[in-house]
């Protein structure tokens, strides 16, 4: 079996916006179904790890695009394994087409925890580092890694949102691609009529569930570049805790 793993997916015409292009949630979803279908094959996947009271979890994705796939194309997600480290491993991604035209590329940390504690486990435990033998170094990733995103204490709120059944998971926490979605809901129509997403960097923080509020804060860092501060309340303690940050850069 190779040790990168390839996927075809179609730009659904109700999973693309009025531009007729696919909206960006639905092609971090394909990403991460491509991430489960690789791991699943290659015996460290979900299906697996839920056996043994494991799963996988994301903890920062980073995808860049050039353009979007339009609606009824037929596109293929690659992805490979990066690297691996006890708690940590890394996986990225290349969305091209059968001709080789390359729409984009993405970036992922991802944690695989106790889903009992909810605490970090060892991924080198899993069929004795297993892992390891599906690593690829040399393929390119040319995107950049991200790093912490910064903001200041000055971030607007701008959105203050419930959680309900469907923001939910299999880890039973708000889905990923939830937040996802959430976050490029601060923008109404008329931006998007005059921008396209060409990055969109997230990263997660603490888990959040069915019930919790959820606010937005958004500061402008840069050209068309913003970034949003997501946070929930504890209803025991009343304190804020920051659940994720997310940066977009438009075009």
């Amino acid at each position: 079996m190779d040790k990168v793993g390839i996927y075809e997916f179609m730009a659904e015409p109700f999973h693309c916006d009025f531009s007729q292009r696919l909206f960006m949630g639905h092609l971090g979803n394909h990403m991460l179904n491509a991430a489960d279908f690789h791991s699943t094959d290659r015996g460290f996947g979900m299906r697996y790890l839920m056996t043994i009271q494991r799963s996988w979890v994301l903890s920062r994705l980073a995808i860049e695009m050039e353009e979007m796939p339009k609606m009824y194309t037929k596109f293929n997600v690659e992805t490979w394994v990066e690297s691996a480290m006890r708690y940590f491993t890394s996986r990225n991604f290349r969305v091209v087409d059968n001709e080789g035209k390359v729409y984009g590329y993405g970036r992922s940390i991802w944690a695989m925890i106790d889903t009992e504690s909810r605490q970090p486990t060892d991924i080198f435990a899993i069929d004795n580092g297993a892992i390891n033998n599906w690593i690829v170094k040399d393929k390119e990733c040319p995107i950049d890694k991200g790093g912490r995103v910064k903001m200041s204490d000055g971030a607007e709120l701008v959105r203050t949102i419930d959680t309900y059944y469907n923001d939910v998971d299999i880890n039973g926490h708000i889905n990923s691609v939830k937040y996802i979605e959430h976050v490029l809901d601060l923008w109404n129509l008329d931006w998007y009529q005059q921008h396209a997403i060409k990055r969109f960097e997230i990263a997660y923080v603490a888990e959040a569930h069915q019930g919790d509020q959820l606010s937005f804060y958004r500061e402008q860092t840069g050209e068309n570049e913003y970034c949003v501060r997501i946070c929930k309340t504890d209803p025991a303690t009343g304190d804020v805790i920051e659940t994720c940050r997310s940066k977009v850069t438009f075009r």
